[in-house]
């Protein structure tokens, strides 16, 4: 997990700077498509090419809208905020995870958890600036909005991992995000500059191995001790945003980061929902 974060880290800091140069649609687009080919070359090298057809064909599209959503909004969202700030307010996904659950896969959430859920929306209002000076800003709503994407995503990948593969979500996800960004972005769309080649590179190798370490590290330990080294994305974010832009979070991010995760680990370690 920690590497992991550590390459989805280094592959937003890549996002992040292409988003100063390109449409955020378009910077969706190209993670997408970057990282289609290495997708690829893993569902062959897994076997698993001849199933890739047999799938539940309107759930697969309807994750892909989801995704060229999360990614776009997201992009925009860097485009305007600090790694660090983007990164707080992008913890909250996993809290709406848990309360999604409730709604479309019957879960039943205890009273802790609920309490937790709304701590944590309280810890994204106090990175939001409830001050006055930047409350609800376009680029924080954006990444807000990107979180509950994901949330939907992730719900949506449970429904799908039963009667589908692995494999099968990861290549129809890239693809469909591929084509749906690129159909998208096109009427803005902006010439790639050679130079930026290696970025596009580096885009594709970290996505490709951040989401091989996630799929280990949950596949190999306990959900509830593998997830806290998320949080570890702070720190990238702070470190990232310091090299390259020398921007330190302010009061308002710490605060918020610490009510986030803290509502976070609390619900990942003492709190586990049951299926009605």
């Amino acid at each position: 997990m920690m590497f992991a974060v550590a390459m989805f880290s280094l592959m937003d800091t890549a996002m992040k700077i292409l988003a100063a140069q390109y449409p955020a649609i378009q910077v969706a687009a190209l993670r997408a498509l970057v990282s289609l080919p290495l997708v690829g070359v893993y569902v062959l090298w897994r076997g698993a090419a001849r199933s890739l057809l047999r799938v539940r064909w309107p759930l697969h599209l309807g994750r892909g809208v989801i995704g060229v959503a999360m990614l776009s909004l997201f992009a925009f969202g860097l485009k305007r905020l600090s790694l660090a700030e983007a990164y707080t307010i992008f913890f909250f996904g996993p809290m709406m995870i848990t309360a999604l659950s409730v709604f479309i896969l019957k879960e039943q959430v205890r009273v802790g958890q609920w309490i937790a859920i709304v701590v944590a929306m309280a810890g994204v209002l106090v990175v939001l600036r409830p001050d006055g000076s930047g409350f609800l800003t376009v680029g924080g709503l954006a990444v807000l909005a990107s979180a509950v994407c994901y949330a939907v995503s992730a719900i949506w990948g449970r429904i799908l991992a039963r009667t589908d593969s692995t494999e099968q979500m990861m290549f129809w996800l890239m693809l469909l995000m591929s084509i749906g960004g690129v159909v998208l972005a096109l009427p803005g769309w902006e010439p790639v500059r050679a130079g930026d080649g290696w970025m596009l590179a580096g885009l594709a190798v970290t996505g490709f191995l951040g989401q091989l370490g996630l799929t280990t590290a949950f596949s190999s330990g306990q959900a509830s001790k593998v997830a806290p080294f998320e949080y570890s994305a702070l720190a990238w974010g702070v470190a990232l945003d310091w090299l390259l832009w020398q921007a330190l979070p302010d009061r308002y991010t710490l605060i918020g980061a610490a009510i986030i995760i803290g509502s976070g680990i609390y619900l990942l370690r003492h709190e586990t929902p049951r299926v009605a």
